[in-house]
């Protein structure tokens, strides 16, 4: 891991600021903004179209140079990458759909949506992986916080796009081409390696608590006034005011540094003022003194809370360090489940493939809906598909926080193992999928809400999986590639199964028009679609059980007691 000084700043500082960087990292959920624009203006089929849905997933989840990069760089260089692949990748795109030049090749339009989403991947990566490594004892609120502004994305980038850029997808591919890099260079700054928060005190509960009542509030409000923003025409200083009021709640976790610094100035200033003089021998013996309560972890040498603990009784352990004294044996060993792997320790394990499949099958799924969620709105008789996005943004939202908080009370309380809830919801992705497929009048937006939740779910819950059972060393990396599991599922379920069926309804449903078109209508646009995915969804559920009962052991150790135990370090 690279050595990075950690600074004295509260880690709440960078928490606040991670929060617009991820907002910004979320550009890849606003796919079917603009995807309608692709297709009609640059004249694309839904099979192309579904295509450049992949590239938009493989760009966003195609995470391992940033994750190899996270442990040798610093923050902001990973940042500045980010915010450059953004600038020349939609920049690309914004110049083809704003016919600023002439019609690009198609595979040149698939390579820019590729480096313009990938993109996410930098940005995520820096700000997750130093939030994980700041706050190394509430690992799955704090990825549900992150992930759950992230999954908000797309609902702040569909107000933006409907108020103040007039619903030109144009118009919002030029702001992300100049908006994004800008706020990141903005915000770099505070995203970096602080001094990390062991303790679990009530303030620290009490921010924590805020920050997702923040989220929710946000949350709420996006979809109220987008949804109010497409039943009635408000006036131009009502939707500026609307977006006014977006900004100030999405500054709303700022609001604990800032309460945190005012109160150490007051604390300062009253302990000052009650300071009784003392003889200077007295000050130096109480320097002396002082020196001897000062905290035994050295933060630049962190990695000590990033091992694990050992599996085994205590006679295997008395065993091992008895064969270590007598030199029988070195000292050297292969990690156990919870210490610092490295990548080629954990891809040769069997719970490193089973959380593979299970979120693959959960992700790749969910993607495909989403990347075709305007197509399946209008084949199912939607009348405004951006409600549609809306909805599945906050539901995605309220998944990605939910399933952090949730699972990080019953894996304290009840040492449950965080994956039963991707069991849970995995089973309810099935009905939903069977929802879709029964195209019933009014389960629409029902079924695209459960989606959404179920969908944000496998990311909160994969994100701390991957650090208590493979460690937070090369926790990046490991992460990364477990994201492969979104674009893989996008080019299976979405652009090689979806495309094809949808295009093939489209024929045949033109042998009884008059006039060709490339829209098909009707519930069986998608039908054989939902019902495979379904089924997978059945297939992954029963994964999860059996990884649940695998793991179960590494949480009872890790959460005995309930409260988190810092793992010692594997001598690895």
């Amino acid at each position: 891991m690279a050595t990075l000084k950690a600074g004295t700043r509260p880690p709440w500082v960078g928490l606040g600021a991670a929060v617009w960087i991820q907002i910004a990292a979320g550009n890849s959920y606003s796919f079917p903004l603009y995807s309608h624009a692709l297709k009609s203006v640059l004249g694309f089929n839904q099979r192309q179209l579904t295509m450049l849905g992949v590239a938009n997933d493989i760009g966003e989840n195609v995470g391992l140079l940033p994750g190899i990069a996270c442990n040798r760089f610093p923050p902001w260089l990973v940042l500045s990458i980010g915010a450059l692949a953004c600038l020349f990748g939609y920049g690309v795109i914004w110049l083809a759909v704003s016919r600023t030049i002439e019609p690009l090749p198609y595979w040149l339009l698939w390579l820019a949506l590729c480096v313009a989403t990938n993109s996410s991947a930098w940005l995520s990566t820096a700000v997750l992986v130093t939030n994980m490594r700041n706050f190394p004892v509430n690992r799955g609120t704090v990825a549900g916080i992150l992930k759950g502004y992230g999954g908000l994305s797309a609902a702040v980038f569909t107000e933006i796009y409907s108020i103040l850029l007039d619903s030109s997808s144009s118009k919002l591919l030029m702001f992300f081409t100049f908006g994004i890099p800008s706020l990141c260079f903005l915000m770099m700054y505070f995203i970096r390696a602080c001094t990390p928060t062991f303790g679990e005190d009530s303030s620290q509960h009490g921010h924590f608590v805020f920050t997702q009542a923040a989220s929710v509030v946000l949350g709420i409000y996006l979809l109220s006034t987008t949804t109010f923003y497409q039943m009635f025409q408000f006036s131009t200083p009502v939707s500026y005011t609307l977006l006014v009021i977006m900004v100030i709640l999405l500054m709303a976790p700022l609001a604990i540094p800032v309460k945190m610094t005012i109160t150490r100035m007051k604390l300062n200033n009253s302990a000052l003022d009650n300071q009784p003089v003392v003889p200077s021998e007295s000050l130096a013996q109480g320097e002396g003194i002082a020196d001897k309560t000062q905290p035994l972890l050295n933060p630049s040498s962190s990695s000590s809370y990033l091992g694990s603990f050992r599996e085994g009784d205590e006679d295997s352990v008395v065993a091992m360090l008895l064969a270590e004294g007598e030199g029988a044996v070195k000292k050297k060993r292969r990690p156990k489940r919870g210490e610092d792997f490295k990548f080629s320790e954990a891809v040769v394990k069997a719970d490193f493939w089973l959380l593979f499949f299970v979120f693959f099958v959960g992700v790749g799924s969910g993607v495909t809906v989403l990347n075709n969620l305007a197509q399946i709105g209008i084949a199912q008789g939607a009348r405004d598909t951006t409600i549609l996005l809306s909805i599945f943004s906050f539901c995605n939202f309220l998944g990605r926080l939910g399933g952090g908080g949730v699972s990080e009370h019953f894996v304290r309380s009840k040492t449950i193992p965080r994956t039963i809830w991707m069991t849970c919801t995995q089973l309810i992705m099935t009905v939903t999928y069977l929802l879709f497929a029964s195209a019933i009048r009014g389960t629409l937006y029902v079924a695209t809400a459960l989606l959404g939740i179920c969908y944000g779910v496998q990311f909160s819950i994969m994100i701390p999986t991957v650090s208590e059972l493979f460690g937070l060393k090369h926790f990046g990396l490991l992460c990364n590639f477990m994201f492969l599991g979104n674009p893989l599922g996008a080019f299976l379920f979405s652009g090689l199964l979806a495309g094809y069926i949808y295009d093939s309804e489209v024929e045949k449903q033109n042998h009884h028009l008059p006039i060709p078109s490339n829209t098909c209508l009707g519930p069986n646009c998608f039908r054989i679609t939902f019902l495979v995915l379904a089924g997978l969804c059945g297939i992954g559920s029963i994964l999860s059980i059996i990884l649940s009962k695998r793991i179960r052991p590494v949480y009872q150790m890790l959460y005995a007691g309930g409260s988190f135990r810092l793992p010692q370090s594997g001598n690895h």
